[in-house]
Order: structure tokens, then sequence, then C-alpha cells
């Protein structure tokens, strides 16, 4: 299960970002997830309570924003949304399509106290 060691790489991010005296609790923590990123949300958020016991960011809510597949059509050169990697083009119906965004997983923002 890779989500727990993404949970991981995210709980070193916000133990950085919430290192400052001043922050006492992180609350929530706003994820953006590509569709072609490959994680599974339920997983992901069962690796979420395990791995940020004992952190500042324990009990926090996490919340998941969903991105979209897209990708540049060579037929018509116009940057397009798609559901998935080999779907034809949605304005030509052409399958040259290169994907160039949706695989990817950031952290948006968090909220502290």
């Amino acid at each position: 299960m890779h989500e727990m060691s993404l949970c991981e790489g995210i709980r070193q991010v916000v133990d950085q970002a919430a290192a400052d005296p001043a922050i006492a609790k992180v609350t929530r923590v706003r994820l953006e997830i590509g569709r072609f990123a490959g994680v599974e949300k339920h997983a992901l958020t069962f690796a979420w309570e395990v791995v940020m016991r004992g952190s500042k960011a324990e009990g926090a809510a996490l919340e998941m924003i969903d991105l979209p597949g897209r990708a540049l059509c060579y037929d018509c050169m116009a940057q397009v949304e798609i559901d998935n990697r080999l779907d034809p083009c949605p304005n030509c119906g052409g399958g040259k399509l290169m994907p160039d965004g949706g695989d990817e997983m950031r952290i948006k923002d968090m909220e502290v106290i």
C-alpha cells in the first residue's frame, strides 16, 4: 500500500510547516490529487489517521480535491480534459493525445491554530 508512504511524505512536509512554536495544531490539510495519480482515496484516508498520530496534525481533517486528467491533442492542437489516458480527443475525436496533467498530488494548503 503506497498510500502509507505518501502519508509519511505528507507528514514530513506538514511537520516542517508546523514547526513554528506559534502553531499549536493543524486542523485541516487539503490535497490536490490528479485523476491519473493512482491514489486510492480510502487507503489514503486510513493511512492518514495512522501516520498523523503523535503529530500536530493528529485528528486533522484530510480534504481531497480532484484534478482532471489533461492532454494536448496533436490533431487539433487543443488542451483538453480526458477521463482516461487512452480516450480520444473530446473536441475532434483524434487519437494523438499526449497526457500532460492529472498525475500530480500536492498539498494545496493547511489550516492551523
